[in-house]
């Protein structure tokens, strides 16, 4: 299985960017997904999940109100639709997909992917 990120480029602060994220090999219609992304010199965290069921979606709080992800479960794809971007938001956006419909903030849970998107914004 392997996960496509696609979306990234560079941007202004303020502008907007959409990722998206499908995979080859099998769907992620009903399994848990999520967004993380690596500044440069800094460890990778969370930007966004959503799950199948229950608490839907979680945001890092540098990002609420200003990113939102969605899926489309026809075709088994997530989109980090991002808005307001700032020159912090600048980094190497991954997609991951879990096994499991849960949701999860912690990457060690995600059992698949993607091969990383770079956003950079200039202020």
């Amino acid at each position: 299985v392997q996960l496509q990120a696609s979306g990234g480029g560079s941007v202004q602060a303020g502008g907007s960017l959409r990722l998206s994220c499908g995979s080859s090999g099998r769907t992620f219609s009903n399994n848990a997904m999520g967004w993380f992304r690596q500044p440069p010199g800094k460890e990778r965290e969370l930007v966004a999940a959503i799950g199948w069921g229950g608490p839907t979606t979680i945001y890092a709080d540098s990002v609420k109100g200003r990113f939102t992800i969605s899926r489309d479960i026809r075709k088994g794809t997530v989109a980090l639709q991002m808005n307001n971007l700032k020159s912090e938001d600048t980094a190497v956006y991954y997609c991951a997909g879990r096994r499991r419909a849960s949701i999860s903030t912690d990457a060690s849970t995600y059992d698949y992917w993607g091969q990383g998107t770079l956003v950079t914004v200039s202020s």
